[in-house]
Formats: structure tokens, sequence, C-alpha cells
């Protein structure tokens, strides 16, 4: 992968007992949310059998990780971190021996608890916004994905403006990284995510996307969360169930630009288009090599 994209630091790693060497493989990140007003499947999940099941789903289909929400990114109802707790931790348990297990939580006791229960990584959407979590992280085997965005989740942040949107992602990454570190966060235990429509219109997206070598270029491995977001809609004319295409060429281009994880909805179409990429770029072999041998 080193011949195509930015280099690593700490490439080999081991992120819930499972061991990733991130120049040789892109990791896909499979979405399981137990909210009723979550972006993209509207409540799907929400009951804890539906979850239980997209659960087994998502491993059955190949994916890696499996991350696991209790409360959106957008502005909504309150949950408390109890609520959120009692959302999550039985989807932790359920999914820790199938996959390497995800939670999408920006609050560190909420943290604290699914690192107790198994979960390898905590996806932090607000960046650090309460330096408390890398606290929680410091001294732990857990990975932290530091996200950007402008405003804390649940909060509207109406027209955001950048002067250059991918300078300025690139800076706060490496500030919130900074951060990390200096509270004892391990760089082996680092990852970033540039926040795609978090905080962004649709032109910014899909500059970052275009600008994504730049920030793979920080050198932690990066998180490319777009798998149905309103910049593909949007960009293709597209409503929310029609996006997959568009999802699938927009996470090779990011493979392409050095994205070592992708968070998808469509696990098995994204896990073919992941392991055909590595293939054309000489990163895996053919699982079979019949023809005209």
């Amino acid at each position: 992968m080193s011949d195509y994209a930015p280099p690593l630091i700490s490439a080999d790693r081991v992120i819930g007992g499972r061991a990733y060497d991130f120049s040789r493989r892109v990791a896909v990140m499979a979405i399981v949310n137990r909210t009723p007003d979550s972006f993209h499947d509207k409540g799907r999940t929400f009951a804890l059998t539906k979850a239980l099941d997209a659960v087994r789903a998502a491993a059955d289909a190949g994916a890696d990780w499996i991350d696991i929400g209790g409360v959106p990114f957008a502005p909504g109802p309150d949950v408390s971190p109890a609520e959120e707790l009692d959302r999550v931790l039985p989807v932790v348990e359920a999914a820790r021996d199938l996959a390497v297990v995800s939670v999408d939580t920006y609050r560190p006791e909420v943290a604290r608890e699914v690192i107790k229960a198994g979960a390898g990584v905590v996806n932090d959407t607000s960046g650090l916004r309460d330096p408390e979590m890398a606290d929680v992280v410091a001294g732990t085997d857990a990975s932290l994905v530091i996200t950007h965005s402008l405003a804390a989740p649940r909060t509207l942040h109406p027209s955001p403006r950048y002067d250059d949107v991918t300078a300025e992602v690139g800076a706060f990454l490496r500030q919130r990284v900074e951060l990390a570190l200096a509270r004892g966060v391990r760089p082996d235990q680092i990852i970033i995510d540039p926040g795609h429509d978090l905080n962004k219109n649709t032109y910014h997206s899909l500059e970052l996307t275009r600008r994504l070598r730049e920030i793979t270029a920080i050198g932690y491995p990066t998180l490319a969360a777009l798998s149905n977001k309103d910049f593909i809609g949007e960009t293709l004319d597209r409503p929310q169930q029609e996006r997959l295409v568009g999802t699938v060429a927009a996470v090779v281009f990011c493979v392409l630009q050095g994205a070592r994880i992708v968070r998808v909805h469509d696990v098995a179409a994204a896990v073919d288009a992941v392991r055909m990429t590595e293939a054309m770029l000489g990163l895996r072999g053919p699982v079979h090599a019949r023809h005209n041998i």
C-alpha cells in the first residue's frame, strides 16, 4: 500500500484482539445503530433482536469491524448516558466474538463501560471535545477514532463556513492528536476521521474526498465514514435508499487516497469493492485462479 499511499505511524496493530497490517489491508466497518432516529436506517435496528440480527448478518457478509451506536450525531431528543449504555452494551457483548467492536460515542463514561465489555474501538465523533475521553482510552488496549466536527453532537450548526476545508480539517485533527498523545494515548491507538458531512456541505465533503491524501498524510490510519451520506445523494440526485453505487465509488476512491477503514451500511457490496481494490493494488491475491491457467 505504501506504493500509492502515505506511510503510516504504527501500521501493524492489534485491535480488539485481532492483528491488522494497515499497510496491506483495509478494514470494512459495518454500522449497527440502536437508535429510533438514525440517519440512514430510520430505526430499523433499534429493537435489540433486530440489532443482534444485523450484527450476525454483518459478520456473515465479511465485516471486519462492527460500529454500534446508541445516539446519533444529528440533533434530536436527549438520551441519557444510562440509556445509551442500555442500548449498546448488549450489542457489544453479542458482537465481540464475531468482529472488532467499535462504539460510536462522545461520552467518556460510556466509553469506559464499553471498553470493559469488550469494545476494541471508541469512535468519538466529537473529536475529543471532552478531553476526558483520551484519559479513558489511555492505558487500555482500545483504539480511539478522532473525528472532525465544528459543533458538538446533537447540536445544530447551519451553513458551516471554511476558507480551506481540507487544511482546516487537517489542522484540527493534528491538534486533537497532540491532545490525545499528551494525555497518554499511544500512537498505535489513534485513528483519524475527517468527518464527511459532519458540519460540512456537499461541496466541502467532495473537496475533502478529492484531497483525502492530505488527511491520510498525517500518518494515522484514516477512517472514511461516507456511506449513503447526503453529499452522495445531492451529487447524484438520489434519495437515501438509492445511494449504494455512489457509496461504493466513494469507498474505492478513498481507499486509493490511503483510507484504511471504511464505514458502511451495505457490507457485502463494500467488502467486494474493497477486496477487489486491494487485489488490483497487489495487496492480496485472488481467492481462486483458474481462468486460462
